[in-house]
């Protein structure tokens, strides 16, 4: 009980909780908005189809900077100067294509879908025999 009254005992476990409480949200939202964004845009969509992850968050990254920049920028405060680029770089950027790719997985599967339709610019079908 008295180690726990203890600053120092707890301030390891406590920086700790803090961190992951400020980084996860912001995280989250860069990576809540890469999902949303590449799939709602088609070329975007196109490249993640393709498994090339990178390109498709070169098609829309600028519409993400806000989140991008306030996760960046919270893991600099907590772990100094340049330490966000570097983790947005590495890490960060290695995990996204898995992680995009399990969120989006239903849009990247191709549906075979019958139709007994007509198309609308196919010929007129022929007249039955014996009609003029």
């Amino acid at each position: 009980m008295a180690a726990a009254a203890h600053p120092a005992a707890a301030a390891p476990g406590s920086r700790a909780e803090h961190r992951r409480a400020v980084l996860t949200p912001l995280e989250q939202a860069a990576t809540d908005c890469f999902a949303e964004t590449i799939g709602n845009n088609p070329a975007a969509l196109a490249h993640a189809r393709a498994g090339r992850w990178y390109e498709a968050a070169g098609v829309i990254g600028f519409l993400c900077r806000p989140e991008v920049d306030a996760m960046t920028k919270a893991r600099d405060h907590l772990e100094g100067r340049g330490a966000g680029g570097r983790y947005f770089t590495g890490p960060y950027t290695r995990h996204l294509g898995q992680e995009l790719a399990r969120r989006l997985e239903p849009l990247l599967t191709t549906k075979a879908v019958a139709n007994a339709e007509p198309r609308p610019d196919s010929e007129a079908p022929a007249a039955p025999a014996g009609e003029p």
